[in-house]
């Protein structure tokens, strides 16, 4: 006889789930039992990602599209449904970290696009998932944020900015709906994404000497996370922010030499999706 698995019966959103951090989260998910939707831009990366999925038995559909368009919120919504008749899990993981730059220069369209990425889908698809299934079976909702998105620093202002919007309609989004729906965040801190390889690539083996755990994280150590999260394991807890950053809030207080300005550059980086 099979053994039940954590999320076996369940069923999942997972967007900008076509590399990274997001594929990584469909896999776990899909390796819990978990039935999963991936939506991305890129539709041959979605067909890829949905390949990959069966292939190791999961049930998986793809949806490819933007999720800054409403319309394809309620579409990846309605092909959830249509294919299994729940929405338990959603899990915002999309991002963009445009505009890049100062934020003196920053564009105001690249601006408006950040939050409408960043903020505004990840509401929209729970508003999808709340009147489709949750309102009334309730659910977990997972949005994967930054921890850069407490610190200032160069360059980045528009992503983090959003991303601390992030944090806070978690927590607003975990007051209005419990007990049904359960609301929680991950921060990652530097991961090997390809949204984050200027930080990484460039200095990998002296970044991860100043973390506690030795080294820059993987996309699963984050999936592991969220698949966590949305479990009965987590059961009690909601509203929360969890930490996935190998330790770098409480890294080595004096690095010297490179190390030095290499851990000041960690602390304003995005993790990617």
């Amino acid at each position: 006889m099979t053994a039940q698995r954590p999320l076996d019966g369940r069923a999942a959103i997972v967007t900008g789930a076509s590399r990274g951090i997001g594929r990584s989260i469909a896999d776990e998910l899909a390796g819990a039992g978990a039935h999963v939707c991936v939506t991305a831009r890129d539709a041959h990366d979605v067909g890829e990602a949905v390949a990959a999925l069966r292939a190791r038995g999961a049930d998986a559909i793809g949806v490819p599209g933007d999720v800054a368009d409403p319309a394809h919120l309620w579409e990846v919504t309605d092909r959830a449904m249509t294919a299994y008749g729940r929405v338990d899990i959603v899990v915002n993981n999309a991002a963009t970290n445009q505009p890049y730059g100062p934020l003196m220069d920053a564009d105001p369209d690249a601006w408006r696009t950040a939050f409408a990425v960043n903020v505004e889908a990840p509401l929209r698809l729970v508003q999808c998932a709340w009147r489709a299934w949750m309102s009334e079976h309730g659910g977990a909702v997972v949005n994967v944020c930054t921890e850069g998105a407490t610190h200032v620093g160069p360059n980045i202002g528009a992503y983090n900015t959003s991303k601390a919007a992030l944090l806070h309609l978690t927590a607003q989004l975990a007051g209005e709906l419990g007990p049904l729906v359960r609301v929680n965040s991950v921060s990652p801190g530097l991961v090997r994404t390809e949204m984050a390889r200027f930080v990484w690539e460039r200095a990998e083996e002296t970044v991860a000497a100043g973390l506690p755990t030795g080294r820059i994280g993987e996309p699963v150590d984050v999936a592991r996370a969220v698949r966590w999260l949305v479990s009965d394991d987590a059961e009690w807890i909601t509203g929360t922010d969890l930490l996935v950053d190998g330790g770098t809030r409480v890294r080595a207080a004096s690095p010297t030499g490179d190390a030095q300005a290499v851990q000041r550059q960690l602390r304003y980086h995005f993790p990617g999706a």
